[in-house]
């Protein structure tokens, strides 16, 4: 158990840094170009991350079920909305396999106004991106590359982060 800990440590600080003040978020090194990664939305329409190509993207994975997912989703709400990064697009991916009308009651219960559920069906996207856990946010530039990844929860509304993602918009 000990060798596969410091086995993973010595991979994840291989591509990725931290950044200073700002918990649980990476930094790849080398941005990952990203393929056709698609998803649905509420209306199960599949949607494709190609269509965002020129804003900055973040996907957040998550479920009902998840206690650090329900307490990171305000601030997440909010960071949405904010006037200083228009051109970010949030989408919360619900890996949890929860149906719509239980994903909306989530929502709800937080008092979620600025975002809508999406869902990844069938966890292709969990699988691309080798989520070892949610909450994860993986952080997409402009050019479609993965360049950043919160693996755990954070608070979006942290201003040192604001301030971080504000130099990508």
């Amino acid at each position: 158990m000990r060798f596969l800990i410091i086995f993973i440590f010595i991979i994840t600080n291989s591509f990725a840094k931290e950044v200073d003040g700002i918990r649980n978020l990476l930094i790849i090194e080398n941005p990952k170009k990203l393929d056709d990664l698609t998803f649905l939305d509420d209306k199960n329409n599949q949607l494709n991350l190609s269509d965002f190509k020129g804003k900055l993207v973040l996907l957040n994975f998550w479920a009902t079920w998840c206690a650090p997912c329900k307490e990171e989703m305000p601030s997440l709400d909010l960071l949405q909305e904010m006037e200083n990064l228009d051109n970010l697009k949030i989408f919360p991916i619900n890996v949890g396999q929860d149906n719509l009308d239980k994903s909306l009651n989530f929502f709800e219960d937080l008092k979620i106004k600025n975002l809508k559920p999406y869902f990844d069906s069938p966890v292709t996207l969990a699988k691309k991106f080798q989520l070892r856990g949610i909450p994860t946010s993986i952080i997409i530039n402009k050019n479609g590359e993965e360049f950043g990844r919160i693996v755990g929860s954070i608070d979006f509304a942290d201003k040192k982060f604001i301030e971080w993602l504000s130099n990508y918009n």
